[in-house]
């Protein structure tokens, strides 16, 4: 049946695009988020690429977790959790959820730079290494400017594949990790002519400045798992990630497990549709309802009549049918099949059983196109 347009009105069209625009903006805003290192995200701070990473690998089941209770759902031992720049701090019952997940075989991967947040969560679970704090700046080795370095030191990591692959790590206002008396391990560092600066404008002083590679990713044993500890969140986010070799070494960390999960519990809030879609995944209540739902929308939907008789009076081929009004085009789709074929043979006596059999197959066929039947025919 054919669509009319012709009765709609400049304004009418220009509020209907209005509406679109209107609930495609709503859509948008309810599916991402302005939070920096959020893994929805698709802004220069935010980490939406990491995700994807994660979600694209083919040999890890990646998912985002918004309470610490989920670690304990987790198989510990083949598992790895990422923690990038937290806001809040984890309290006890929190980095417990995290340390027990670690001490039965997990591993965690923090990202940090300035805020204590990192730090607390290190000496909670049981790890050794800190966040220095302090700004690196390398005046010989980085990307846009100093306070951009590569870190260009890589060492051969006791798993084998963590670092392969990994030739520099291109940073954005990193800090160190000190690891002093401790038994972690580092990865990666920065080249030999970095120092810490008081702050981005801090430009090199020999007396006042020490020139030294300082570790920019750790891991150390903790318990029957392992903790990672990487000076630098922004290596997640969208405008760092595919610089340098960062999503390479976040990828090599992942791929080293079965499952990889994105620790949101204490970082900004999640958009609507993320939270939404977390919300049901975790709940079999929900999943359920959900099912019954949508089984009754399909059973009402199925359930409602077809097109109008008169509609399908319209779509009638001119040549047979009656337009007097809406009570004969009743009368007419009401006919049988053997009285449609009685009055077909009457007015065209020359159509043999086949073609008036089809005309009436197509008439009753509530969406069929009945004018295109007739110009076949």
């Amino acid at each position: 049946m054919k669509i009319q347009l012709t009765n709609i009105t400049w304004p009418q069209a220009i509020l209907a695009l209005l509406l679109v625009l209107t609930l495609g903006g709503v859509a948008v805003a309810a599916s991402t988020s302005t939070a920096a290192f959020g893994p929805y995200n698709p802004t220069w701070d935010g980490a939406s690429d990491f995700q994807s990473g994660l979600a694209d690998n083919p040999d890890v089941e990646s998912t985002v977790i918004r309470e610490t209770s989920a670690y304990g759902d987790l198989e510990a031992a083949s598992s790895v959790a990422f923690v990038v720049a937290p806001t809040d701090t984890y309290d006890e019952d929190a980095s417990a959820n995290v340390a027990t997940f670690v001490e039965d075989g997990g591993t965690v991967v923090i990202l940090e730079n300035f805020e204590e947040s990192g730090n607390a969560l290190l000496a909670d679970i049981g790890a050794d290494a800190r966040f220095d704090g302090q700004l690196i700046r390398d005046e010989e080795r980085y990307t846009v400017g100093p306070t951009m370095p590569l870190a260009t030191e890589i060492e051969a990591n006791t798993t084998a594949t963590v670092t392969d692959g990994v030739e520099e790590l291109a940073l954005n206002y990193a800090t160190p990790v000190r690891i002093d008396d401790t038994d972690a391990d580092v990865l990666v560092a920065t080249s030999s002519f970095a120092y810490l600066a008081d702050g981005p404008d801090d430009e090199l002083d020999e007396d006042e400045h020490e020139l030294e590679s300082l570790p920019i990713v750790t891991v150390e044993t903790v318990g029957n798992g392992a903790v990672y500890a990487i000076g630098d969140p922004s290596i997640a986010t969208n405008v760092m990630y595919g610089e340098g070799d960062n999503a390479r070494l976040l990828a090599n960390i992942a791929t080293n497990h079965d499952t990889a999960v994105i620790d949101v519990s204490h970082a900004e809030p999640l958009p609507p549709t993320a939270l939404a879609t977390l919300v049901i995944r975790d709940s079999a209540l929900l999943q359920g309802t959900l099912g019954f739902v949508a089984i009754g929308i399909v059973a009402l939907l199925s359930r409602q009549r077809g097109p109008s008789r008169e509609a399908l009076f319209d779509a009638v081929p001119a040549q047979f049918r009656q337009r007097s009004d809406a009570k004969a085009a009743e009368t007419t789709v009401a006919l049988s099949d053997d009285e449609r074929a009685v009055i077909l043979r009457q007015r065209y006596p020359d159509w043999d059983d086949d073609r008036i059999e089809r005309v009436i197959a197509a008439f009753n066929r509530p969406d069929s196109e009945l004018e295109d039947e007739y110009d076949r025919d």
